[in-house]
């Protein structure tokens, strides 16, 4: 997937400036996709040569003019085909799980407190997406949110996003006792 798709995936929702795309893309889109501002900045620039988005120029009173983007018919078109073609598998890659892997070579506490970091970062995360789910739902049951609701493809991200962070919470909570169990049975006090 294109930073392209997220960005068309996420004016959905309609128009919207950069700067909106980018706190939104860190309060949503960021459980399947990240990208810097200035990355998202770039790729608005390019959509917009290449037609897949429009940009108006909104001048304001006492703050700096800001461009608002919105979908374009061949933009809808490049979302309706990019949701036709089946997707790659998804793989994992990360420098955690390379350290996790190598934690026998002795730098168990840089490891453990990499993994910790983890820990702390994944639980608050999944607050974050608790106070979105809070908020979309906005007092109503998941049933009924999902039978009303205009768009349903946001929730059901956000979904994947919770059960993603709630499975590296329980995944890091494993993995630290087990650390702390080896390191306990290794340590000179123990033998």
């Amino acid at each position: 997937m294109a930073l392209r798709d997220a960005i068309l995936a996420t004016l959905l929702d309609g128009e919207a400036s950069g700067y909106d795309l980018a706190k939104g893309f860190d309060a949503s889109v960021a459980n399947f996709w990240m990208a810097t501002p200035q990355q998202l900045y770039r790729e608005l620039d390019r959509m917009a040569a290449d037609g897949l988005i429009t940009a108006r120029l909104v001048e304001q009173d006492r703050r700096p003019n800001k461009r608002l983007y919105s979908l374009t018919d061949a933009g809808r078109q490049a979302l309706l085909e990019f949701t036709a073609i089946p997707p790659k598998p998804g793989a994992i890659r990360e420098d955690l799980l390379v350290q996790i892997q190598a934690v026998d070579s002795g730098n168990l506490e840089a490891v453990r407190a990499a993994l910790t970091e983890r820990l702390n970062w994944a639980t608050a995360k999944l607050a974050r997406y608790r106070r979105a789910q809070d908020h979309l739902l906005a007092g109503r049951t998941e049933d009924g949110y999902l039978a009303e609701a205009e768009r349903v493809g946001p929730y059901l991200t956000l979904l994947r996003g919770i059960r993603f962070e709630e499975e590296n919470i329980d995944w890091a909570g494993r993995a630290l006792a087990v650390l702390d169990r080896r390191a306990i049975r290794h340590s000179p006090v123990a033998r």
